[in-house]
């Protein structure tokens, strides 16, 4: 997890000259209006609002959300002490990370880079993640006829980070019709229950539960 905490630590370089496009904000919410483009949209102590149908390159901020509309576009999206929302048929070409911080996908969401928090619960629903998922104390719901690829990775804390909530087991389900391709690789105890219609690569370090149904 230490690049993901060194990545997030260069989101917003607050001495850099923003480009004409390019949209920063101290304690205050940035938002890009529906079908509007821009830049890096970043804010400190405020949450970012990427209307829909916007396309921005990078929306990051520290201490607030980030909320990505239905059908809009980003490269990067990263969040330290906050959610990320990708809303219905959004799109993220690259990353998405978050520290301290839920990550949820709707129906018809993709994300072709990484996503990965630390703590918080990731959720798809029947949503597209090409490039893997990671986490540390943070339950994980692969939804119904979501797509993964890349596998699935629950780190063990780092020494001297995130011991609070470090006993609890994190809950990883993989839903109905859903796909998971690649490893799924446990490096802390979690509970692992999968759908018996899921389809799921190679599992190490956890036991399946199978269950029937819609959810466990």
């Amino acid at each position: 997890m230490r690049r993901i905490l060194l990545s997030l630590a260069l989101l917003l370089p607050l001495a850099a000259v923003a480009a004409d496009n390019d949209i920063d904000k101290v304690n205050g919410s940035v938002r890009v209006d529906a079908g509007q483009h821009a830049g890096d949209v970043s804010s400190v102590n405020g949450s970012v609002h990427v209307g829909d149908r916007a396309v921005v390159q990078k929306a990051s901020t520290v201490n607030g959300s980030v909320n990505l509309g239905a059908q809009a576009r980003a490269g990067e999206l990263g969040t330290v002490n906050g959610a990320i929302r990708l809303a219905s048929g959004s799109q993220v070409d690259g990353k998405v990370e978050a520290v301290n911080g839920a990550i949820t996908l709707a129906q018809g969401a993709q994300v072709n880079g990484h996503l990965s928090n630390v703590n918080g619960a990731i959720t798809l629903d029947d949503a597209h993640v090409a490039g893997g998922l990671e986490t540390v104390a943070g339950d994980v719901t692969v939804g119904a006829g979501s797509h993964v690829e890349g596998g699935i990775l629950v780190d063990k804390p780092n020494n001297g980070w995130f011991h609070w909530g470090s006993e609890r087991k994190p809950v990883i389900v993989i839903g109905p019709h859903a796909v998971v391709q690649g490893t799924l690789e446990f490096r802390r105890e979690v509970v692992l229950k999968v759908s018996d219609s899921a389809q799921i690569g190679t599992v190490k370090g956890a036991t399946v539960e199978r269950f029937h149904g819609d959810a466990p």
